[in-house]
């Protein structure tokens, strides 16, 4: 469905720029009010509801104050008529952490669903790497 991944493609960037912005009207757009978040920091049960979703966003635009990237370098979107998933890596971080660990990447994961003839973000899922563990193959020796 190539309009369909069109409409979500542009649903998630306009996302991302809210995001970076610090604008929170922008990023409560297009979301759900039942939305499910797992997230980097806690809570480790992930968040629930659009209530708990929008308290989580005022630390990070504190912290991206500081001039943090917020920056999608990729994006696949896969959608059927009536339920979707989007994958994206970005670059997210301070300008140190960025000069520190240039391969650092933010994944997010994103589920949708169509209501009403338009996609809404259901699901949210935001990770990076655990660089403070050895690699799988160190934990298998």
């Amino acid at each position: 469905m190539p309009d369909d991944e069109g409409q979500i493609r542009t649903l998630i960037e306009q996302w991302a720029e809210a995001v970076h912005r610090g604008d929170i009207d922008g990023v409560l757009a297009d979301h759900t009010d039942d939305i499910v978040m797992y997230d980097v920091p806690p809570p480790h049960e992930g968040v629930r509801g659009i209530d708990a979703y929008r308290e989580t966003w005022p630390p990070f635009f504190e912290w991206q104050a500081q001039g943090a990237a917020f920056e999608i370098l990729s994006l696949d979107v896969t959608a059927g008529s009536d339920v979707a998933y989007a994958q994206a890596l970005l670059r997210c971080g301070t300008p140190k952490e960025l000069a520190e660990h240039p391969e650092s990447r933010l994944r997010l994961t994103v589920g949708l669903r169509k209501e009403q003839g338009r996609w809404v973000v259901a699901h949210e899922h935001h990770s990076f790497a655990d660089t403070t563990a050895g690699s799988a193959s160190d934990a298998a020796e």
